[in-house]
C-alpha cells in the first residue's frame, strides 16, 4: 500500500513539472531533413521547412535526388491567423492556392482549394465536437 502511495507521488511530481518546460523557440528557425545513403555516404536534401521570427511556418518543400518535387508558402494575416497556402509544383509554377475562414475559437471552419487560376476545385469544411463525458 505505501509503495503504490509512493509510486503516485511521484508520478503526479513528475506530471506536474510537465508544464513548466519551455517549448523549443521556432523564431527564425530553418529545419533541413538530410537523406544519407548507406552505402556512399551521399547526402540528398529530403525537406526544408522555415519560421518567421513569430515562430510560424512561412516555407515548406519537399526534395528527391532531382531536386525540389514541391514546395508551399504560407501566409498570415495581421493577427496571426493562416490566411493562404500558395503550393508550387516541381518546375515552380504554381499548383494551388488554399484560404481558410476560421471560427470564434480560433478553428479551422473552411477551407477552399483554387487552381493556380483562381478557379475553385473544392471546399473542405471542418466540425468540431465533444465527446460526451463518463459522468
Amino acid at each position: 500500500m505505501k509503495t503504490k502511495i509512493f509510486i503516485i507521488i511521484i508520478l503526479s511530481l513528475c506530471g506536474l513539472s510537465l508544464p513548466a518546460q519551455d517549448k523549443p523557440s521556432k523564431s527564425n528557425l530553418t529545419v533541413k531533413e538530410w537523406n544519407i545513403d548507406a552505402g556512399s555516404n551521399q547526402k540528398v536534401l529530403d525537406h526544408l521547412t522555415i519560421y518567421n521570427e513569430s515562430g510560424k511556418k512561412i516555407e515548406e518543400a519537399e526534395y528527391d535526388r532531382k531536386g525540389q518535387k514541391w514546395r508551399k508558402k504560407f501566409e498570415y494575416s495581421p493577427d496571426g491567423k493562416l490566411q493562404r497556402v500558395l503550393t508550387y509544383d516541381s518546375s515552380n509554377r504554381l499548383d494551388n492556392i488554399r484560404k481558410f475562414e476560421f471560427n470564434e475559437l480560433g478553428r479551422k471552419k473552411t477551407e477552399y482549394v483554387y487552381d493556380s487560376k483562381g478557379k475553385l476545385k473544392r471546399c473542405k469544411v471542418y466540425e468540431y465536437s465533444y465527446a460526451a463525458s463518463g459522468d
